[in-house]
């Protein structure tokens, strides 16, 4: 029987390097087959990634030897390699696998990798992410000689709204030593076009863990079929809470960045990070295996302060944004529209212009594709890909052969 000697010998030649699919390969091992092979999943993304660069042993054994991370099939034979049986799913072409597939096992292997490397804030004596960024920031102060570094004469603030902005410019302004809060802050509502705080949205939940977040499009579909909108693309709603709180005065609704220096006298603030819909989606995929390994805070500082740089600085994946589905685009312009006019019937004092709230249909229609389909999936493998290699990309195994003989 040539299957199981077959299947041996193409699981070896994956082993050394080796790119021929399955259908293609031919070869075969003298002497008895080892009684279980890899599944197919896991030997089709070693091809995968023998394709991409040199594979390190280490990463070789992690590979075959994972499991496929969240729901879907469990690990399937290759079809050939052992007698047809009745029992259990039907073996496979691994090269017939969707990409989907393939990220399960992958998105699994990168929140080992990350859960491995512990706790950003443990490195530092404070626990806490604030108070970190204000022991960095107050070191940067007294070596640069430039005097104190917490001027309270300056704006009080505090943050909210549209959740990923707001987090990105709080960090940025902790790092410049202006923590917020304080007596009588200033109330900034972080907003947006409709669509956008709604991809923003969806990708601070891609970066957080705790909570199953569904891909793009399902989240959207659920949203579209409730009648109010999340609190962190609602301005309107935030900027009501806090009418209540502090008082109209002291609530501001931000819809141009480019002025918030001036509000809050700073020179200057870093922009948010690009991050791309593939990146946010392999985020989402990872921060599904890394929450079952770290508690929700670590999962978030990991996936922020570790993930995110990485998936930010990967050349060759520079992404597209997200793109909100046709069949969405009546319905977030009607609901930017009821949006903006809630903001005017609120009488808030309003940074920018409160135009700028209202997602417009042709903006929507040329904003790109939707992050769906096995043609994105493919982009979201390839990107965890180059990930799996990118610590050890550029080492190679001693003895070795070269890949696709």
């Amino acid at each position: 029987m040539t299957g199981p000697a077959r299947a041996a010998a193409w699981v070896a030649h994956l082993r050394e390097g080796g790119t021929t699919p399955w259908a293609e390969w031919t070869g075969t091992v003298d002497g008895p087959t080892p009684p279980v092979l890899p599944g197919a999943q896991q030997l089709e993304l070693l091809r995968r990634v023998n394709q991409r660069a040199a594979v390190p042993d280490a990463l070789v054994e992690r590979v075959l030897t994972a499991s496929a991370a969240g729901r879907g099939r469990p690990d399937l034979e290759l079809v050939g390699a052992r007698p047809a049986s009745d029992f259990g799913p039907p073996p496979v072409d691994p090269a017939d696998l969707p990409a989907e597939e393939l990220l399960r096992v992958a998105a699994l292997l990168l929140a080992e990798d990350l859960a491995a490397e512990g706790d950003p804030d443990d490195r530092h004596d404070r626990p806490d992410d604030l108070g970190r960024l204000l022991g960095d920031a107050a070191r940067r102060m007294k070596r640069s000689g430039r005097g104190p570094w917490l001027r309270p004469w300056r704006t009080k603030y505090k943050l909210v709204g549209d959740p990923w902005r707001a987090d990105a410019l709080r960090r940025d302004l902790v790092a410049r030593g202006r923590p917020p809060g304080g007596r009588g802050a200033l109330v900034l509502v972080v907003a947006d076009d409709l669509a956008t705080m709604l991809g923003d949205l969806w990708t601070d939940r891609c970066f957080s863990t705790g909570v199953a977040v569904p891909a793009w499009g399902p989240w959207l579909d659920a949203l579209a079929g409730s009648r109010r909108i999340a609190r962190g693309a609602d301005p309107a709603l935030v900027a009501a809470t806090w009418s209540e709180r502090v008082g109209r005065e002291r609530v501001r609704i931000v819809l141009d960045e480019t002025q918030l220096p001036a509000v809050l006298g700073v020179p200057r603030l870093t922009p948010r990070p690009a991050v791309s819909a593939e990146a946010a989606e392999l985020a989402r995929l990872v921060a599904k295996a890394l929450g079952l390994r770290v508690t929700p805070d670590v999962g978030r500082r990991i996936l922020r302060e570790r993930l995110l740089p990485r998936l930010v600085g990967q050349p060759g994946h520079p992404g597209a944004p997200l793109a909100v589905p046709p069949e969405h685009h009546r319905w977030i312009h009607r609901r930017s529209v009821r949006m903006r006019d809630a903001v005017r019937a609120g009488d808030y004092p309003v940074v920018g212009e409160v135009d700028g709230l209202v997602s417009r249909p042709r903006a929507l229609a040329a904003s790109g594709e939707t992050l769906s389909g096995e043609a994105a999936d493919e982009r979201v493998l390839a990107l965890a890909v180059d990930l799996l290699l990118a610590p050890t990309g550029a080492q190679d195994r001693t003895g070795r052969q070269e890949a696709g003989t």
